[in-house]
């Protein structure tokens, strides 16, 4: 039997400081069933060393599959993880965020349905389960849990957590998706595009949270909530 493969795929903006230790959890993991790991890391044109950080990790830990790319000018996350779903060649493909505030210690948690047959794509809830998480940003949590209720409500799903960082597909699914999205608009238009494939299943799981403050380096705030309705709509009510 073929050894299957996951690409995880990492988009980082000013990173530098923090991604090794990202990349020291992911390499700790064991996947199920002996799966590889492919490590797809994009640099969206940060102004720290990122890049030297990446260099200084790949050249010590030549055991772990790290694949590297770097834009030549910021395009944003969206246009990021486009370039590292294109690049990725392994069966299954994660999403992972350069912070520390998703476990890749999970990720067979997301992966166990999939395998098990059952699901093609698993989004990993931080509202679900009783796995640790950080209480932080009341009208954050608010705002998501409107925009999550106003995707489901054109998608037909029952999602708790639509904007999450982890959602896990097929490659080959995710790769057939014509995505547009350059910057946050990308949870949303995934989501939109998503439940569209043909008798596409969809499942979710518990997920830890560690969500980091706008000190500690968080980037994303109320106009990428704008921007994030605005794609609700683009892509489900006036796409059809």
């Amino acid at each position: 039997m073929p050894i299957r493969k996951l690409s995880i795929v990492i988009p980082a903006y000013n990173e530098g400081r923090t991604i090794h230790l990202i990349l020291d959890k992911i390499k700790q993991v064991q996947l199920l069933q002996n799966i590889e790991k492919e490590v797809i890391i994009i640099n969206d044109c940060s102004k720290d060393d990122t890049e030297a950080a990446v260099l200084r990790y790949q050249a010590s830990n030549p055991e772990i599959s790290i694949e590297y790319h770097a834009h030549d000018h910021n395009k944003g996350k969206g246009a990021a993880l486009h370039t590292g779903i294109q690049c990725a060649t392994g069966d299954y493909l994660i999403i992972q965020d350069a912070d520390l505030e998703y476990d890749p210690s999970e990720y067979n948690i997301l992966l166990k349905p999939v395998l098990d047959g059952f699901a093609d794509a698993v989004y990993g809830s931080r509202f679900m389960g009783g796995r640790p998480h950080r209480i932080l940003f009341f009208w954050h949590s608010i705002g998501n849990q409107f925009l999550t209720f106003l995707s489901n409500m054109f998608t037909n799903l029952n999602l708790t957590d639509m904007e999450t960082c982890y959602k896990l597909f097929k490659t080959k699914t995710v790769q057939s998706l014509k995505l547009c999205e350059r910057r946050f608009g990308f949870e949303p238009e995934i989501t939109a595009k998503i439940s569209r494939v043909p008798q596409i299943r969809i499942y979710e799981v518990g997920i830890s949270y560690y969500g980091r403050t706008y000190a500690e380096g968080k980037k994303i705030n109320w106009k990428d909530g704008f921007r994030a309705i605005y794609c609700i709509l683009k892509y489900n009510f006036w796409a059809k």
